[in-house]
């Protein structure tokens, strides 16, 4: 059985945490959370673009490839950019992103506005209609990827942020 004992508590450190909960009630949890969603969006674009092949044409055609891998972009971006192209380099284009917010949800839609994107993506059929063009996936390797790195990449990105909340 035990028996009783004194408890010594320095209302010192109780107050040094109580300090550390009011910094974290004023941190703007938002701008992380969007600066997060930026991130990630950043990543998947980084990765769809490398994916996508670029059509392949005789020379003296006239025709270049690369038009599909250009098309990537946000929606938001498209948008705005009016055919202008992107410009500057990718953290910028990162950070111009516009992130919508659906209850706890932040988004950013990336897509490739290029009209065949879909028949690359997931496959499709052949002029005659007799053969089938596998399709390339891009985007799902990618999503997938990006899906699979979010929790350590959040992570790291969390422990920052409170990092620099409460040390700050």
């Amino acid at each position: 059985m035990a028996r009783g004992g004194r408890v010594h508590v320095d209302y010192r450190q109780l107050q040094r945490i109580q300090k550390k909960i009011e910094k974290l009630e004023h941190a703007d949890f938002d701008k992380f959370c969007q600066s997060a969603a930026k991130e990630l969006a950043a990543r998947l674009l980084s990765k769809v673009i490398r994916l996508t092949v670029t059509g392949q044409y005789p020379e003296g055609s006239g025709k270049v490839g690369g038009t599909l891998r250009r098309g990537w972009t946000t929606k938001t971006h498209q948008e705005a950019e009016s055919g202008s192209g992107r410009g500057g380099n990718a953290v910028s284009f990162a950070e111009d992103l516009r992130v919508t917010k659906r209850g706890s949800v932040y988004e950013i839609q990336v897509i490739n506005p290029v009209e065949y994107a879909s028949y690359v993506e997931y496959g499709h059929r052949t002029r005659n209609g007799k053969g089938w063009v596998q399709g390339r996936f891009m985007m799902t390797i990618s999503a997938d990827e990006v899906e699979r790195q979010a929790p350590q990449i959040l992570e790291k990105k969390l422990t920052k942020f409170l990092k620099d909340v409460l040390e700050g």
